[in-house]
């Protein structure tokens, strides 16, 4: 057993990594968190403030990976969840704490015109998946080129693809993630690259009668953290709506862009949108929402029913419970001041970088941003692509601002911001940045030499 304390935890880090080896493999239970020689353990944490084992405290940019809207032990949440905790945690009923969840969601977007929840994101692309092939009665889904949607075999195709194997840029290569994926889900997935229209659409044009749904995250994390263009959205939504095929968009991220999600920013509308994250509360979760008529694929009072589904602790009313009220704080006011707050801190960065004098772009929207160690911000997967001496100089560059500076940020150079972050940390953020743009530019120098070497 841990020990915690209020300062710090009786054993180090490498004591705890020890034991974890002997029962959990690789250490670690998600890859997400794992760095050598061993993690960084939490201790406890409070809006947008962790302390780990060691007694340092952190400014968290990461949020749990985007999930935590409002940072760390809200007062208001907490009170809220155990009040449900000491009614129960899950029951083989429906509780009114769903229903009321449901409502909130369907009344702040207006493509949700109907939802279901499950237990993560990965989950709410699994069913957005099967509905549209249930729905369409389609086998082939189509895919961004490098996007993440989850753990999905279909979801996982060309996830990491890389110059070794990517392919023509006309036709990517459908390249699994996953050591022995079947040839079967390669053949199902079309892989296009995002942000290119007149390549997308050839390559759609090619599967025509077998695509179920055109699926696209509308910021793509993992692809640059960049938008979608506008022009993009509508044309996929024309195509959909000429084929027979749905344009699905996952919002598991990108939900807290806006108010009404990402997708406020367009003016089609997805027919399915994959949902998690913030919703949660900072408790697990995912949802699949979207038109009435899709979403009665799911309907237990169909004669037929077409995609049944179920799960042990799909909404649950401690996550509904904490999602409602995360939801409800999150309101249009807090939405719009957390991203003004978050342009401030992109001004702020930007001239960090100026005064370091290194290349830095940054792409993101609303309370998201992602640094780029290059002068012009890409918007194309290929073109934000990181070879491995740029992954090793961004690599030492978090490692630096996590043990130097006290900064927590995700491992793609992405910073999450929470309503718990105040201009006081934002201004900490761009002074820590400023030094850690100084301790990388002669790793900088030499990288960009090494390219125009290269070139």
């Amino acid at each position: 057993m841990l020990a915690a304390g209020p300062f710090k935890d009786k054993r180090s880090g490498e004591e705890i990594y020890r034991q974890a080896c002997g029962v959990i493999t690789g250490g670690v239970s998600r890859n997400t968190v794992f760095r050598r020689p061993h993690p960084f353990y939490a201790s406890h944490a409070s809006g947008c403030y962790v302390t780990d084992i060691d007694g340092v405290e952190h400014i968290d940019f990461a949020n749990n990976m985007a999930s935590l809207i409002h940072g760390h032990a809200h007062p208001a949440i907490v009170s809220a969840v155990v009040e449900q905790l000491m009614r129960g945690t899950a029951y083989t009923m429906a509780t009114e704490s769903e229903v009321s969840f449901a409502q909130l969601l369907h009344d702040r977007v207006p493509s949700f015109e109907r939802i279901r929840f499950v237990n993560s994101g990965t989950e709410a692309v699994m069913a957005l998946i099967k509905a549209a092939r249930a729905y369409t009665g389609r086998p082939m889904i189509a895919k961004a080129e490098g996007s993440y949607h989850g753990t999905y075999d279909f979801a996982e195709v060309s996830q990491t693809a890389n110059p070794s194997n990517w392919g023509d840029i006309d036709e990517p290569n459908r390249v699994p993630l996953v050591n022995a994926t079947p040839q079967g889900v390669m053949d199902s997935v079309v892989i296009f690259p995002y942000n290119d229209t007149e390549r997308t659409l050839a390559l759609l044009d090619k599967y025509a009668d077998q695509i179920a749904c055109v699926i696209i995250d509308p910021v793509a994390h993992r692809i640059g953290l960049f938008e979608a263009d506008t022009s993009y959205v509508d044309a996929l939504y024309a195509w959909t709506r000429k084929n027979g095929a749905l344009l699905a968009f996952d919002e598991v991220v990108t939900l807290r862009v806006n108010y009404g999600g990402a997708q406020e920013n367009f003016s089609v509308k997805p027919d399915l949108t994959s949902i998690g994250k913030i919703i949660g509360g900072g408790f697990p979760v995912g949802g699949l929402a979207g038109r009435t008529e899709i979403m009665k694929v799911l309907d237990p009072r169909e004669q037929r029913i077409l995609f049944p589904h179920s799960g042990t602790f799909s909404a649950n009313p401690v996550t509904m419970t904490a999602g409602r009220l995360a939801m409800e704080l999150f309101d249009r006011e807090t939405v719009n001041n957390l991203n003004a707050l978050t342009d401030i801190a992109r001004q702020q960065i930007m001239d960090s970088a100026k005064e370091a004098g290194i290349p830095v772009s940054l792409t993101g929207a609303g309370s998201m941003l992602r640094i780029h160690f290059r002068e012009t911000a890409p918007t194309r997967y290929r073109e934000a692509f990181q070879p491995k001496e740029e992954v090793a100089v961004l690599k030492e560059f978090l490692d630096y601002m996590h043990v130097k500076q006290h900064i927590m940020m995700i491992n793609t150079g992405t910073c999450m911001l929470s309503t718990a972050i105040t201009r006081n940390e934002v201004d900490m953020l761009s002074e820590a940045m400023l030094n850690g743009f100084r301790h990388i530019k002669p790793k900088l120098e030499a990288l960009h030499g090494m390219a125009a070497e290269k070139d």
